[in-house]
């Protein structure tokens, strides 16, 4: 089974979308299950694992809600307040639904680059292990050393690295200390990462070419080896820069060669594997 395991969901308004910016018109509207499902049918993609794009836990319910009406849906990665008092309980509201499979926190964003090390966080961490949920790790390439002092603390947790950490990409070249840190990151056999949001990365005025961001494909493959690498689209965030075929397309050449059992990890079997998604 084929898995796109990053994508998103969003009816559009200003106020719960504030990311959502100037020069950025292509995403201020709804992008629902029957835009995304002619989507995948056109790239050969199986099934999908929804992602949250706002901290509001209203918009678990309503992703869910998708995910139960539309069977290509075969996960949802939510989120909830792990700093709260009550995030245990939180987190087993969410995960009463058999496609509840992980939660995220945007950490990218917080001004405290160490966040996911405060003892509150960590607590709610160390919970989802409990409902056996996944923890999706979204930062940027100078919060790896602190995500990995977070993985640590939490050894028998499953994790999943977004968008391979969203280093700055260009013509020149991969950043020595972004590929330092995510190979010591990738030392941790429970991380994940997704080949994802890459496109976004491309610095403004250089082309989004499969060349061009192939040694930054090529780093996180040697380093995680393909079973423990996974696609993702990151539609409709992409379509900044692509297409969802034409990323797909992208991905397909950069694992052309790879053997088989090489490409049957990264196009679905990590995503089932790290989810916990029934074969």
């Amino acid at each position: 089974m084929i898995i796109d395991s990053h994508h998103h969901f969003w009816d559009y308004d200003s106020a719960d979308y504030g990311w959502i910016g100037e020069g950025m018109e292509v995403l201020k509207k709804d992008f629902g299950p029957e835009a995304l499902g002619a989507e995948i049918a056109a790239a050969g993609v199986d099934g999908v694992i929804s992602v949250q794009a706002r901290t509001d836990e209203k918009e678990n319910a309503y992703l869910l809600e998708h995910a139960r009406d539309n069977d290509f849906i075969k996960g949802v990665v939510g989120w909830v307040d792990l700093t709260a008092e009550n995030a245990w309980e939180r987190i087993g509201k969410f995960a009463e639904s058999e496609k509840a499979v992980g939660i995220r926190e945007v950490l990218q964003g917080n001004e405290d680059r160490r966040f996911c090390l405060r003892e509150d966080f960590n607590r709610g961490i160390a919970a989802l292990h409990d409902f056996g949920l996944t923890y999706d790790i979204l930062i940027l390439a100078d919060q790896i050393t602190a995500a990995t002092e977070m993985v640590d603390r939490n050894p028998s947790q499953r994790f999943v690295l977004d968008h391979i950490a969203k280093p700055k990409i260009s013509a020149t070249g991969v950043d020595a200390e972004w590929e330092r840190a995510i190979r010591e990151l990738a030392k941790r056999e429970q991380v994940a990462c997704k080949v994802s949001g890459m496109v976004t990365e491309v610095a403004v005025g250089e082309t989004t070419s499969p060349e061009l961001m192939r040694p930054w494909f090529d780093v996180v493959l040697d380093a995680f080896g393909a079973e423990r690498l996974m696609f993702g689209s990151d539609w409709p965030v992409s379509l900044l820069r692509t297409t969802y075929g034409e990323w797909a397309d992208c991905v397909r050449l950069w694992t052309a060669e790879l053997s088989p059992d090489e490409q049957a990890a990264i196009w679905g079997g990590t995503a089932m594997q790290f989810y916990a998604i029934p074969v």
